[in-house]
């Protein structure tokens, strides 16, 4: 399940697999910023989009490149912020949830570990004002999802809610449309 990626590194990065990811960079340093040729995905944006923390930390520590863009113009900051629980998450989430309040727990967990990934990537120097193909940028995204504790984050990082995608949408048209009244008054402190 899931993409499949002309690149090794790239797969092992998306697949969670530490050790291949860690033995092919050790083989062939140039693989750290290598864009597979399918969708243009570094290893970097191949872990962002898994939320797999431990080899987005282990790639920035061996200077990964933060600002590359795939074909659609994403960088890995798009990714982390679009990142939402995916099935399993939700299924064990709705199966625990009555079991000690352990599915609430796990929810946390998850989010936190996302918000671990975001911080991880503005301190290593992502552009948090980068565009994509559509001219949104990582916090016309979080406002898309709603996304509070990930949108102050952005902001404090200098994330600009001015700026315009291609619907001609700010980040805070978004929180108006999607009417997010909370998520608005955040944003309209910085505008």
């Amino acid at each position: 399940m899931g993409i499949l990626y002309s690149e090794p590194i790239c797969q092992a990065a998306y697949n969670n697999d530490f050790k291949e990811v860690q033995l092919l960079l050790e083989n062939n340093s140039n693989y750290l910023n290598i864009q597979d040729s399918f969708g243009g995905d570094t290893p970097l944006i191949c872990a962002c989009k898994q939320g797999n923390n431990r080899i987005v930390s282990y790639l920035l520590q061996r200077n990964a490149d933060v600002n590359l863009r795939n074909k659609k113009e994403r960088t890995c900051l798009h990714y982390a912020v679009r990142k939402r629980f995916n099935f399993l998450d939700y299924v064990l989430i709705i199966i625990l949830m009555p079991v000690m309040l352990i599915g609430y727990l796990l929810m946390v967990s998850k989010t936190k570990q996302n918000e671990n990934l975001i911080k991880m990537l503005l301190r290593a120097g992502a552009d948090v004002n980068a565009a994509d193909f559509s001219g949104s940028t990582a916090l016309h995204y979080a406002c898309e999802m709603k996304n509070q504790a990930v949108i102050s984050l952005l902001l404090e990082a200098h994330a600009d809610p001015s700026v315009k995608n291609q619907e001609g949408e700010t980040p805070l048209d978004i929180a108006r449309r999607l009417q997010f009244s909370n998520i608005e008054s955040m944003l309209k402190k910085t505008s």
